[in-house]
């Protein structure tokens, strides 16, 4: 019987993942990852098991050395830079995602985000628990730019939450979608200094530096505001810092940060326009099982010797 480490922190002994991985002869066993690992239990984790099942948890190559049975690594979810891949190739490990299982999740809190900037709610929801009757106006969607940086499956469902409000939805990609007459493609620059809204839906690149720097946020309109629900390592947390204090732009909010949990040194706390989530965008109940039965089919096709459906390793 293989085993299989399982370390998201919301699958769980009984649901339909581990029913799954059991009825193929496997034995999940569950560590789940809250933040922080001691140096020593991170070295020694994948010991001892067949395949594993991971959330957002940092997968460096030191992780790997006493791996000896290891065979795949299957995210629960999409992104997949923060496993050190080739580390992983190099010791014939499979590596897997989960495309296409929480895009609509994704789209869903970057709107939602984007209506709680444009209408204060944090703001008015905290003064009204104080006691407190705020009458500020807040701005409509409608007629306003949607800027979106990156077009995968939560950009484009993005795009189309969007347009169903009325807004002007531009679209920075390298794979334009030229039939789709309800979407203005135009080169990065152009969307990041035309967007009131700028939502960020693109893959972290190891090798540049973050996407979102001190002159691209010059460039935002003053009335701007920036939103991050991709990886953290997008934008120079920094930059964004300085632009919030000094009003450059107007407000920003983020469900992924540079770090995670969020630091308390942070250049980014005590911001009144800054609005934070913890990195819950593509984690919906329904994500969540979708996003871990298709990590649990990966690591059963690899372990049955089948090609697993979304390899990021070859």
């Amino acid at each position: 019987m293989e085993r299989i480490l399982i370390t998201t922190d919301y699958l769980a002994p009984g649901d339909k993942v581990d029913r799954l991985l059991r009825q193929h002869g496997h034995e999940p066993v569950y560590s789940p990852y809250t933040g922080a690992r001691e140096p020593a239990d991170r070295k020694v984790l994948f010991g001892g098991f067949d395949g594993a099942i991971l959330a957002s948890e940092p997968v460096t190559a030191d992780m790997l050395v006493k791996a000896h049975r290891m065979k795949v690594l299957a995210r629960s979810g999409v992104g997949y830079d923060s496993i050190d891949v080739p580390a992983a190739a190099a010791r014939g490990i499979r590596v897997c995602s989960a495309p296409g299982t929480n895009h609509h999740s994704v789209a869903e809190l970057s709107i939602g985000l984007i209506i709680m900037a444009a209408r204060r709610l944090a703001d008015v929801t905290a003064a009204v628990r104080q006691g407190q009757w705020p009458r500020e106006a807040g701005h409509e969607l409608r007629g306003a730019t949607l800027g979106i940086v990156g077009y995968g499956p939560s950009g484009r469902a993005t795009a189309r939450l969007g347009t169903a409000l009325g807004m002007t939805v531009m679209v920075s990609t390298s794979h334009p979608d030229t039939e789709d007459p309800s979407v203005h493609f135009a080169d990065l620059e152009t969307v990041i200094a035309s967007a009131d809204y700028l939502s960020l839906h693109a893959r972290a690149d190891r090798t540049a530096g973050p996407l979102i720097d001190a002159p691209r946020l010059q460039t935002m309109k003053p009335s701007a505001v920036l939103i991050n629900t991709a990886r953290g390592s997008l934008v120079d947390e920094d930059a964004l810092a300085h632009a919030l204090r000094t009003g450059s732009i107007a407000g920003a909010a983020l469900d992924v940060l540079k770090n995670e949990p969020w630091p308390q040194d942070s250049p980014l706390r005590d911001l009144d326009n800054l609005i934070v989530t913890s990195h819950l965008a593509g984690q919906t109940a329904e994500a969540r099982i979708r996003a871990g039965l298709a990590a649990a089919r990966a690591v059963i096709d690899v372990l049955d010797g089948r090609e697993p459906a979304h390899p990021v390793d070859r």
